[in-house]
């Protein structure tokens, strides 16, 4: 059931809150064994969380998420618990307290069971690491789950958990979503604070880029994650966030640009033909359907922008780096050079709503044996490519600060989960999540998780 749906069994007194904690945390104690996605489990204190929504709703008070039970990504902190990302040097930290966005999940009332599973300080389109092991794909257990919110994915597509909050700088809500075939959102830069979302508990920065974002089972539960924990921090210039609503309530309004080709990044023709039949949907449901546009950036300098930030950001004190740091000149430069690119986009807004491109080139691939990512081949229709250069399709939102949804769209023959991603414009997070709601198929729920 999506959390819409077990919200409305809640209130109907279908089953309790304790019921429904109850009922997932017996499900990952049968299930998570086959695919290690759940690995930080706090039942005791979800059950004392589920004992407290029963009481709201015993007095008719309820919220966005009383009684819902959830999980997130090992990167945020749960009080009492390690935040590691994977790293053996945190192994011993415990946080002092809930990530911000994991209080704001709490006060909703939702029933936070644990967090789910990453690869090594969040750089991996695979999730498997030396504290906690590997995590599987529950569509194919050889299969990667995707990263670096890969737990987060299964956890979903397996219902061990009804929403999850992942987080992305270069596709680790979008691929895992994607590989599991589940809705997963990256946010508009800036949009959810980042506080508590850093290894061993260290206070620094927000990284540029990287933003925190919402897997479910359905948009709507995408839509309501994001209410529940969009907005700005204590430490904000500004105290009031507001997201306009979506653009079009019918699918025949959209204006719609297919970009189905990258200078760097290739996709094979399982996802390319997914993204054909959905663009055949559209254009017979009467929406407007194109793919060329002079207005449309230059994707080759956007990805080369995009690299040259992404690499400066997540190499930050790697003492194991081979790059020469940038000066700060430089860097500068390249702010300079997003924001020229981010009014680039927002002009290409005015006249286009969505833009559908693939999350990934495949769908989830066999998991490698290679750690460093960088050695890894890509099998594309069968000719090999290079694993790195699928960063272009999630530069292409990310790099501007967009907002995007994972759509997924059924299987391959090989029963393996298809998807696109829909991107919009800047702030515009509810439209690019009514999109998917409007265009996605139902969730394909795996042979293992019955």
């Amino acid at each position: 059931m999506t959390a819409s749906q077990l919200a409305a069994g809640l209130r109907k007194k279908t089953f309790s809150a304790t019921e429904l904690c109850d009922a997932h945390i017996d499900r990952i104690e049968r299930l998570d064994g086959q695919v290690n996605a759940v690995v930080v489990r706090d039942f005791e204190r979800a059950r004392a969380e589920a004992r407290q929504a029963d009481v709201a709703i015993s007095r008719g008070d309820f919220k966005a998420l009383t009684g819902i039970p959830m999980t997130v990504k090992e990167s945020f902190d749960l009080r009492g618990h390690p935040t590691t990302w994977g790293l053996e040097a945190h192994a011993g930290h415990r946080a002092r307290e809930d990530a911000l966005a994991v209080q704001r999940l709490k006060a909703a009332g939702a029933v936070v069971l644990g967090k789910t599973n990453v690869p090594p300080a969040l750089a991996d389109w695979q999730t498997e690491n030396p504290i906690y092991g590997r995590t599987r794909n529950p569509h194919g257990l050889e299969q990667s789950a995707g990263g670096s919110s890969g737990g987060s994915a299964v956890a979903i597509a397996m219902g061990l958990s009804a929403i999850e909050l992942g987080s992305d700088i270069g596709g680790s809500v979008r691929v895992p979503a994607a590989f599991c075939g589940v809705y997963g959102h990256k946010t508009s830069y800036g949009v959810i604070p980042m506080g508590g979302h850093f290894a061993g508990g260290e206070i620094i920065n927000p990284q540029l880029l990287s933003v925190i974002g919402p897997l479910a089972r359905s948009a709507d539960d995408l839509a309501t994650a994001l209410d529940v924990v969009a907005g700005p921090d204590a430490e904000a210039a500004a105290n009031k966030l507001v997201l306009p609503p979506a653009r079009h309530g019918r699918l025949a309004s959209f204006r719609v640009f297919v970009l189905d080709h990258h200078p760097v990044a290739r996709a094979d023709s399982d996802i390319l033909g997914a993204l054909e039949m959905l663009a055949d949907q559209l254009v017979k449901e009467g929406a407007s359907v194109a793919r060329q546009s002079s207005l449309l950036p230059d994707i080759t300098r956007s990805w080369r922008l995009y690299q040259a930030m992404l690499q400066t950001v997540i190499t930050r004190g790697d003492p194991a780096n081979p790059r020469q740091p940038i000066s700060a000149h430089d860097w500068l430069d390249k702010l300079d050079e997003q924001l020229r690119l981010r009014r680039q986009w927002a002009d290409f807004f005015r006249h286009f709503d969505i833009v559908l491109c693939p999350a990934f080139g495949t769908a989830a691939y066999t998991h490698a044996r290679e750690s460093d990512w960088r050695k890894r081949p890509l099998p594309i229709d069968g000719e090999p490519s290079k694993f790195g250069d699928q960063l272009g399709w999630a530069g292409v939102a990310t790099v501007a600060n967009l907002p995007s949804t994972v759509i997924p769209l059924g299987v391959n023959a090989a029963g393996l989960p298809l998807a696109v991603q829909a991107i919009g414009a800047f702030l515009e997070d509810r439209t690019t999540i009514a999109f998917a709601g409007m265009t996605g198929h139902d969730i394909v729920a795996p042979a293992i998780a019955s």
